[in-house]
């Protein structure tokens, strides 16, 4: 278990997804690239067997921003991406209307 000071710590932000492409070395493994307003970032995402490049570009999404950068498969990854999974496949977390960029989920 971790205390509300630890969960504090992990900035969960809104972001746009800008562009989405195979990642060259994995299957299952997107590369997408997102918008959080005052920057972007490079997330390694493993969403492709849930979801079509097309319908994610554009999505809004919540993404951790402030996760130390991970090498996945020989392509940096600079942040996560939130999904949840069960036995019918992945969802993407994204807010229920359309949010200002960078905003912070709570």
């Amino acid at each position: 278990m971790i205390n509300i000071e630890d969960f504090r710590k992990i900035e969960l932000k809104v972001a746009v997804i800008k562009e989405v492409i195979d990642h060259p070395n994995a299957d299952k493994l997107y590369i997408v690239t997102v918008d959080l307003g005052d920057k972007t970032k490079q997330l390694v995402a493993g969403i492709k067997g849930s979801y079509q490049k097309e319908e994610l570009v554009g999505k809004q999404v919540v993404v951790v921003d402030n996760l130390e950068p991970a090498v996945l498969r020989g392509v940096e990854s600079q942040g996560m991406l939130l999904a949840s999974s069960d036995e019918n496949g992945i969802a993407i977390i994204s807010p229920q209307r359309i949010m200002k960029l960078g905003s912070i989920v709570k």
